[in-house]
């Protein structure tokens, strides 16, 4: 991008800075300097971004997977695109799909998929159903600001409680609190576990990184409400970013395990497709001084590229940084006594009536 093009400051409470076209987009429209220095340098000062949510209805709503190095086999994601607005989301590529920026319209334009409860309860009430922990938002936040209104991952949790199918979440929405009373209950019987991101422990950093998320001492009290209420609790601490968050490891670590955190996991900076884009542009309205040096480092635990997607080292990296990175969690993880989450039980579950043409008239 020629520096006519580049956005010359950050869009308030946005983590992207533009709308980075998507891979499959047909028809791509850019911003041309015309003198007056109306294209992108006065863009932080026009109306804020208002978020946009349209309702779908899906066909399905269970996505499973192989991979070796992710911790589920299936998940189930309410919505799509995600409020908080993280810079560093692996995720926003998937908005290329729809033919939508994987920069500003990841964060801004949402799709809410209202029958979810309808579709997974058919999908759960199949005769060859086969029982196992469904992940409840990884492409996005279950527990983003939009689910307040709409209170599909609610109705989602209702129903896999009353199946005593066992779910997971990793969020960083602190609206997952409305719903202790179901998780609390589900706790008790193995049903539940949750992994809460936390990237930064610095205020102003994290309002940067990811706009609209809970800051940092709010997702340590979310941390503190789950384990009071007996939910099994870990820290998830992503992305670990050199030169950037790296040096927090430590400090977040230990800050967890205070709040009561029984486990934790790291994961370094991904940068899949369009995402090296946007994460360049923020780095460089951020970080102009050691941005260089940010991609040098990443660069150095990839093989020499942005990104390696092979399976095995996506999430960790390799090379001296990356192996250093990973021996300091190892001892700062024995050291605080961490421990895994309990396994959750698949034993439990009673598949719901698969729904009736006839409704409950018998």
């Amino acid at each position: 991008m020629d520096d006519a093009r580049k956005p010359q400051a950050p869009l308030k409470g946005r983590g992207a800075a533009s709308h980075v076209a998507g891979r499959y987009q047909k028809a791509v429209t850019t911003g041309a300097d015309d003198g007056w220095g109306s294209v992108y340098a006065d863009e932080a000062g026009l109306p804020p971004l208002r978020t946009q949510v349209r309702e779908e209805r899906a066909r399905t709503v269970i996505s499973r997977n192989d991979s070796p190095d992710v911790g589920f086999s299936q998940s189930v994601n309410p919505y799509r695109g995600c409020e908080h607005g993280c810079v560093y989301c692996f995720a926003r590529p998937s908005h290329a799909y729809l033919d939508l920026s994987p920069g500003l319209d990841f964060e801004t334009k949402l799709f809410a998929k209202t029958n979810a409860v309808e579709r997974l309860q058919a999908e759960l009430a199949k005769p060859g159903y086969r029982c196992a922990p469904i992940a409840l938002g990884i492409n996005t936040d279950a527990y983003q600001p939009i689910e307040r209104r709409y209170r599909i991952t609610r109705g989602l949790l209702e129903l896999l409680a009353a199946c005593h199918h066992p779910v997971s979440f990793v969020t960083k929405g602190v609206l997952i609190e409305r719903d202790l009373d179901l998780l609390a209950a589900m706790a008790r019987d193995r049903l539940v576990s949750v992994y809460v991101s936390v990237t930064s422990l610095d205020n102003h950093l994290s309002a940067r990184m990811e706009p609209r998320a809970a800051a940092p001492h709010t997702r340590l009290r979310l941390i503190r409400a789950l384990h009071q209420a007996g939910v099994p609790v870990g820290a998830l601490v992503a992305p670990v970013i050199p030169a950037i968050t790296d040096h927090e490891l430590e400090h977040i670590l230990e800050a967890a395990r205070g709040a009561g955190a029984q486990s934790a996991g790291y994961v370094m900076l991904r940068l899949p497709h369009e995402l090296k884009t946007v994460w360049r542009e923020w780095l460089e309205l951020h970080y102009p001084d050691r941005a260089a040096h940010v991609m040098s480092l990443l660069q150095q635990m990839r093989g020499g590229k942005d990104y390696d997607s092979a399976f095995g080292t996506r999430m960790r990296g390799q090379g001296p940084v990356a192996d250093l990175i990973a021996k300091r969690f190892e001892v700062a993880y024995r050291r605080l006594g961490f421990s895994r989450l309990p396994a959750l039980d698949t034993s439990r579950f009673t598949p719901p009536r698969p729904p009736s043409p006839q409704g409950e008239l018998f």
